[in-house]
């Protein structure tokens, strides 16, 4: 197999969450590391801004079935 076939290979960045201590992957580097947060931890710092559906809030366990 010639190298002009090979797709080129895309560097992986890791990062942790300072709040929740999640581990992710990105594949650009971050200019302020120390400032990137999950989504876990946005939507934790800000549950007005959750507009996910009720289906993912259930699946996650963060909705309360309502009687």
């Amino acid at each position: 197999m010639s190298r002009r076939n090979r797709k080129p290979e895309k560097k992986i960045y890791r990062y942790e969450c300072s709040l929740t201590g999640e581990k992710y992957k990105m594949t650009e580097k971050a200019d302020h590391p120390e400032e990137l947060m999950s989504v876990k931890a946005y939507y934790q710092m800000h549950p007005e801004d959750d507009d996910r559906p009720l289906v993912v809030k259930k699946q996650l366990g963060l909705e309360e079935p309502t009687e």
